[in-house]
């Protein structure tokens, strides 16, 4: 598995587990559903991780399955269940934050020369 460069502002303010890296890939790709190989690679997740952690996921209702294309089933969040669209709510709020603050110490540079 690669090492992300960049974490996300969700994954520096929650930290970094399996988990969280699944929600973070779907909450930035919430329009598009995928295979189940598809995320756990996008999600730097081990496809044997995803395998326990989804069933759960699904459980709950907060990824519900699209479709079937050939022998794979692809997934997408349920954007209408609380619990995502409030991730949804909280990640862009962070990054709304993290740009105004990024923005702030621009001006402070800008505003001291």
């Amino acid at each position: 598995m690669k090492e992300k460069e960049n974490k996300s502002i969700f994954l520096q303010v929650f930290g970094d587990t399996p988990q969280l890296r699944i929600y973070d890939f779907l909450i930035d790709n919430h329009f598009f559903d995928f295979p189940l190989t598809e995320i756990a690679r996008e999600a730097n997740v081990s496809y044997k991780s995803l395998q326990k952690i989804f069933p759960e996921m699904i459980k709950l209702g907060i990824i519900k399955k699209t479709r079937r294309i050939g022998k794979s089933n692809y997934f997408q969040p349920n954007i209408d269940h609380p619990f995502f669209r409030r991730l949804i709510n909280i990640d862009w709020m962070l990054s709304k934050q993290s740009a105004d603050m990024k923005y702030a110490k621009k001006e402070i540079i800008l505003t001291a020369q």
